[in-house]
């Protein structure tokens, strides 16, 4: 038997996240079109007959502005630093860009073998693939090289049984049911931030974090209330929307993926709050549980 930890590293979109949830079959990590969705490592934990995969979904890596975005670069690397083997996510739908580099850099440091994982074929010909793995592969020397959707695949037996031959020999890492390790008032936080990410648009959607604050559960249902932050009032405004309009979508759509999560009826009560310049402050960041916060 194997077991052992894998990375998905990339730059922001190209795939990292749905592919996770796509490998555990279960949605494990939120998933939006916007850049940074992934503030901190999320973990899926895949477990057959011949072994147990723990793979860790890490932020997009990019040019930090601020000190969020400075703490989820940092953590990407600390995650390459501690497993046994690097998939690097790209979009294989978009040419070589030379923020590239930046993350090749980054993955080649850490020592490890690294597979390249070519997102996003479904929107290439063939003769595009072939063209753009052979781009990749003449940048690095890729132990292995999948391309696939991560989106629309349907198996990804090749991917998993390689990943396996790939890591050392050992007993389970985690429970064999287990499918994830995230604390549960983080996954639910997560779920509203994955609508705000849906519902809003420019700055909002960057500027917030959400906070479970309070948890009652009974026997078949659960009483949830959660606080939205943002820097702004203007973007309290946005986030309210016109007689509570927006904050009631949000919460629409959050309290049915917690339902299905926690496998009862969810009573949500969302709140809005001004925290200014949160993505500065490190004492807020950890509060919020992004940019390592769980590494401290």
């Amino acid at each position: 038997m194997r077991s052992g930890f894998v990375a998905l590293a990339g730059r922001p979109n190209a795939g990292k996240s749905t592919l996770l949830n796509s490998l555990v079959k279960e949605k494990v990590a939120i998933v939006s079109d916007k850049p940074q969705t992934t503030r901190s490592e999320i973990r899926g934990i895949l477990t057959n007959e011949e072994g147990q995969i723990v793979f860790t979904d890490t932020p997009g890596i990019h040019k930090q502005q601020n000190r969020l975005e400075t703490r989820m670069n940092k953590e990407v690397n600390d995650v390459l630093m501690g497993v046994d083997l690097i998939y690097l996510v790209v979009d294989g739908s978009v040419p070589w860009k030379q923020q590239d580099a930046y993350v090749l850099q980054m993955v080649e440091n850490a020592g490890l073998p690294v597979f390249l994982i070519l997102n996003k074929i479904d929107l290439l010909p063939k003769e595009k693939i072939i063209k753009n793995l052979t781009s990749w592969q003449s940048k690095f020397e890729f132990a292995e090289y999948f391309p696939l959707s991560a989106k629309f695949g349907t198996t990804f037996d090749d991917l998993v049984k390689t990943t396996l031959s790939y890591l050392p020999e050992g007993e389970l890492l985690y429970p064999p049911e287990m499918i994830s390790d995230g604390a549960e008032n983080f996954r639910i936080a997560e779920i509203i931030r994955e609508k705000v990410l849906e519902c809003t648009q420019q700055e909002v959607p960057h500027a917030t974090a959400v906070k479970v604050e309070n948890k009652k559960f009974s026997k078949e249902s659960a009483l949830i209330q959660a606080v939205i932050l943002v820097e702004k009032d203007g973007q309290k405004g946005i986030m309210i929307g016109k007689h509570g309009s927006m904050l009631k979508k949000i919460g629409t759509a959050a309290r049915k993926d917690i339902e299905e999560l926690l496998g009862k009826r969810v009573f949500l009560e969302l709140f809005v709050r001004v925290e200014s310049d949160w993505r500065s402050k490190d004492a807020r960041i950890s509060e919020y549980g992004y940019g390592g916060a769980f590494r401290e």
